[in-house]
């Protein structure tokens, strides 16, 4: 799923072709990419964009209809939803789109991978509506430690959902909590309500640290592309531990090992994170039993 960073990203690139630019016309693919039935959805069609914003992982187009209506276009990409750009005069593709959205400087494709239909759009009206919509999870790069704290200790979690909470933090999901509790060296299963005042501090530290960098990387990455981000994934080569299950940590050198739950899976790095010892496994160590080895050395 697109975070922070990409979403960002998104954004940012979005600002830089549409500022001031006009929404000619929505045209929804597949029935159920849309989520609101008012506004209607043709009533975004002539609005002047007046600017892109983030709310969580969701992008948002603000528009000005010709009424004088403030509309938001709200796009969630959920897992599998990615935005392509298409140059003014270039033919969409025959298929795989869910929705285009038809602007002067060229047209905006929203894509979904797979057959599972997870994306949205939802089209509202006034601040208010908008604002409905956000979980509430704070911006960590525009907090301070205490606030950060305050979110943490919100309720008693593991670290890894508490991070991965939208009503505690702003845009972290799967992959890049992994990069942040490996930054912090810090396990993902340890409950928030047991953190000191020190960890606190280099978690807030860490998560503003790999934000801040992973933006900036992506960024650049599209600049080289031409404007656009190319390719959104959850997994880069350059990550610490995230997708990189028995490669090496960067740090210590130990194979990066795995907790598998659901649809997901959390990468650490015992030696740096746990003190040497391995979390169970949902996928390995409920089979193997006693044969599960207890300590990063015992498989070293």
């Amino acid at each position: 799923m697109p975070e922070l960073p990409d979403i960002t990203v998104y954004a940012e690139s979005l600002a830089a072709k549409l500022r001031g630019d006009t929404l000619q016309r929505v045209r929804v693919l597949n029935p159920f990419v849309l989520r609101t039935a008012l506004p209607p959805i043709t009533q975004a069609d002539g609005a002047r964009v007046t600017g892109i914003e983030r709310l969580g992982k969701r992008i948002v187009l603000a528009l000005k209809a010709a009424d004088d209506v403030e509309l938001f276009l709200v796009i969630h990409l959920m897992i599998a939803g990615r935005l392509r750009w298409l140059a003014a005069g270039a033919k969409p593709p025959a298929k795989g789109a869910l929705a285009t959205f038809m602007f002067n400087a060229g047209t905006l494709l929203l894509t979904e991978a797979g057959t599972k239909r997870r994306a949205s759009i939802h089209l509202v009206a006034g601040r208010a509506a908008l604002q409905a919509m956000d979980p509430g999870g704070i911006d960590v790069r525009q907090s301070d430690v205490a606030a950060f704290a305050r979110q943490l200790k919100a309720e008693n979690h593991t670290l890894k959902r508490s991070l991965t909470n939208p009503r505690l933090f702003s845009g972290i999901g799967n992959a890049y909590s992994d990069e942040i509790l490996h930054r912090a060296r810090l396990s993902p299963i340890v409950l928030t309500s047991k953190l000191t005042i020190e960890e606190i501090a280099r978690l807030h530290q860490a998560t503003r640290e790999v934000m801040t960098e992973w933006i900036e990387r992506l960024s650049a990455e599209a600049a080289r592309a031409g404007g656009w981000p190319e390719k959104v994934t959850a997994f880069h080569p350059a990550m610490a531990v995230h997708g990189r299950f028995g490669q090496p940590c960067p740090v210590c050198g130990s194979p990066v090992q795995r907790i598998v739950h659901a649809d997901n899976e959390t990468n650490y790095c015992a030696r740096c994170q746990t003190g040497g010892r391995l979390l169970a496994d949902r996928a390995l160590s409920t089979l193997l039993k006693a044969s599960w080895p207890r300590h990063i050395d015992d498989i070293e």
